[in-house]
């Protein structure tokens, strides 16, 4: 009796079958329809595949820089800032100082290029004296023979007046000597008046050759103070030249100690200091930087990007890409549009690398890879958002997505396929 149930076996039977609640049943779709659907369904899959298309893309990071690059000015030598001249924010005009840098050496006498400028200020000064005194020495000099020549052309000038009066007078007598030959002959005068007229005649002609002679020898002499007021006005400038050749030479080895005791850092072009690195009472050491200054004009912004060497041969000038800055999240501010301007054709060198932070440093035990230079186009200065105007500023980082190769969809799923059928092959016959 343990193996029998109280109950009946179709009563069982029955409570297993019962319904515990209400169920509506209805009547399957016909198979047609799921045929047609499933067709359909494969059919648009195949068509995407075959004919759809995908553009491979990848991520570069880059950052903002201007055309007209901040300019950074460096230390020369260690020193001590004494003064600065400007502050940041302000505007300079190229050779304005910007910062004056006491690098002398002192000793128990004093500052070495203290006194060498002290030393060299009192050549200077001599010089100069010596200069002076050989001006006036050729002023007194020239204005004496000058005098001295306007006498000797005064008495020139005289003297050919009197040349000229005894030269008409020497004719009068000569043309009367005629007239007495003719006298004595027609026994008008006689014999001694004859020679006493003859006697006046060459008394006159040996005054007019004294006369003559003078005016030569005043000649002569008036070429010769011509001669002598060259000659010494030369040597005058000779002399003055001289001295000027030692005073440039002494103001060279001032400016040599001067620098060796003080520097000043100018600004090699018109624009704004954006940076002031020291302060006045600082140590500064060779190399380290002073100063940032940023050029004059309206800024030109663009966006450079390193390319690695596996994206360089799908990327060319004019290629369109969507930049998102970090300052600016794109999730609130979207992505901004940019064009390729250029890319170069040459990897950029470690130190032109280590210059950017955009891009990372590669690990020692990593192997190398080169990357290209990109600059990229942004099409606008800056942008409004909701009525606040922004802007973009040198470093400021961004990521860019460039698209390279465009294939089917098909290409890209039978990927792994090209790569053991490449691997499978031989060698490639030219």
């Amino acid at each position: 009796m343990e193996g029998r149930s109280i109950f009946r076996k179709e009563v069982l039977e029955n409570q297993k079958i019962q319904w515990l609640g209400k169920a509506l049943l209805v009547s399957g779709y016909p198979s047609w329809l799921i045929g047609v659907l499933s067709a359909l369904f494969f059919f648009i899959l195949l068509s995407g595949i075959i004919f759809g298309q995908y553009t491979r893309r990848i991520e570069v990071d880059g950052e903002i820089i201007s055309r007209q690059q901040a300019i950074t000015l460096f230390s020369p030598q260690q020193g001590l800032i004494t003064r600065a001249f400007t502050q940041a924010g302000e505007r300079v005009k190229k050779n304005d100082p910007i910062y004056e840098i006491d690098v002398s050496r002192t000793t128990s006498d004093g500052k070495v290029s203290q006194r060498g400028a002290e030393a060299i200020h009192q050549q200077l000064f001599l010089t100069d004296q010596i200069i002076d005194k050989i001006a006036q020495n050729k002023q007194t000099s020239l204005n004496s023979l000058r005098q001295q020549l306007t006498k000797y052309r005064e008495a020139y000038a005289k003297s050919q007046q009197l040349v000229s009066s005894a030269s008409h007078g020497l004719q009068d007598m000569k043309k009367s000597m005629g007239n007495y030959d003719e006298y004595l002959r027609r026994g008008l005068i006689n014999k001694e008046q004859f020679t006493n007229q003859r006697y006046l005649f060459y008394q006159q002609q040996s005054s007019w050759q004294s006369l003559n002679t003078q005016l030569i020898q005043e000649s002569l002499q008036i070429i010769n103070i011509e001669t002598e007021i060259a000659t010494k006005a030369a040597d005058f400038d000779n002399q003055s030249a001289e001295f000027a050749v030692k005073r440039s030479e002494l103001q060279r080895q001032l400016a040599e100690v001067n620098a060796s005791g003080t520097l000043i850092i100018t600004a090699p072009e018109d624009g704004s200091v954006e940076n002031m690195v020291y302060t006045v009472g600082q140590m500064t050491s060779a190399g380290d930087s002073l100063a940032q200054l940023m050029p004059g004009g309206i800024p030109e912004f663009q966006l450079v990007l390193w390319l690695p060497d596996i994206s360089v041969p799908y990327v060319s000038s004019g290629d369109r890409v969507n930049l998102r800055y970090e300052a600016y999240p794109f999730e609130k501010f979207g992505q901004f549009p940019g064009k390729i301007h250029s890319v170069s054709q040459i990897p950029a060198s470690v130190k032109e690398l280590s210059m950017y932070s955009s891009i990372a440093p590669a690990n020692p035990g990593a192997p190398c890879q080169a990357y290209y230079k990109t600059l990229v186009t942004l099409n606008s200065e800056r942008f409004t958002h909701p009525d606040k105007t922004l802007s973009w500023s040198n470093g400021m980082k961004a990521k860019t997505t460039l698209f390279l190769e465009k294939r089917p969809l098909y290409q890209w799923i039978l990927s792994p396929y090209y790569d053991i059928r490449r691997s499978l092959k031989g060698p490639v016959d030219d």
